[in-house]
């Protein structure tokens, strides 16, 4: 597949766990640009909020994250395994501490806190300044990038959601409990859903890929025949 000889730009948005990111890595390693997954920034302020004393009895503290937005450095460097990019947090490789069932219970309302979501938005919009890039998220094509060249908007099952999140934290020798995982990816989704800013939605002109029942190759085959005019 040849990539257009123009600046392309693809936002992929979904619910969590339905596999935005291996969706978009294997797009970004298909046409050889520049992957930017999103949540894992929200993630990074999250643990930067864990870490720093801004989580207080199980809740964000607002006052004293927005205080520090100033102090937080992302970036994503190479892994050094194929063109696999790790997140750093002021300048440490925090792409495992970022998955912790710690931080996903706390990144959606760490998410909704429009100045956390300004800063954000801001760098990811520097990310992909004169270069095409492929980038996942909640609100990729609706606020981000809403003149995005293709739009996806992802789904599948809260269940199998559920499970493929599961499986990961086991794989990964992560301790993990199939119905904490369950009550998590709900939480999240109605969170997402109903905050005030930027809350998950399909942008109008995003095409719907429910991935319940695929697997990888079949998410590709579909990409590749979906979009194979604009990219050809």
């Amino acid at each position: 597949m040849k990539k257009k000889n123009k600046i392309l730009t693809i936002a992929v948005d979904g619910f969590s766990s339905c596999g935005k990111s291996t969706f978009a890595k294997r797009i970004a390693e298909e046409l050889d640009i520049l992957y930017v997954d999103s949540g894992a920034m929200y993630r990074a302020v999250t643990l930067w909020a864990i870490k720093n004393g801004a989580v207080t009895d199980g809740e964000p503290d607002v006052g004293r994250i927005i205080e520090g937005l100033d102090n937080i450095q992302i970036e994503f460097r190479s892994s050094g395994e194929g063109k696999h990019a790790n997140l750093y947090l002021n300048g440490i490789d925090s792409e495992k501490q970022i998955r912790s069932m710690e931080v996903s219970s706390l990144v959606s309302p760490v998410s909704k806190i429009p100045e956390v979501r300004h800063k954000l938005v801001e760098l990811q919009r520097k990310m992909a300044e004169n270069r095409p890039v492929v980038m996942d998220g909640r609100d990729i094509g609706s606020v981000v990038f809403p003149d995005a060249d293709i739009k996806i908007y992802m789904t599948a099952t809260p269940e199998i959601r559920a499970e493929r999140r599961y499986k990961e934290l086991q794989e990964k020798g992560q301790k993990a409990d199939f119905t904490e995982v369950l009550k998590n990816i709900n939480d999240r989704d109605h969170i997402d859903q109903n905050r005030e800013v930027s809350p998950l939605r399909q942008a109008k002109d995003a095409l719907i890929l429910d991935n319940s029942h695929m697997v990888p190759d079949e998410q590709m085959e579909w990409f590749k025949e979906t979009f194979k005019g604009l990219l050809s």
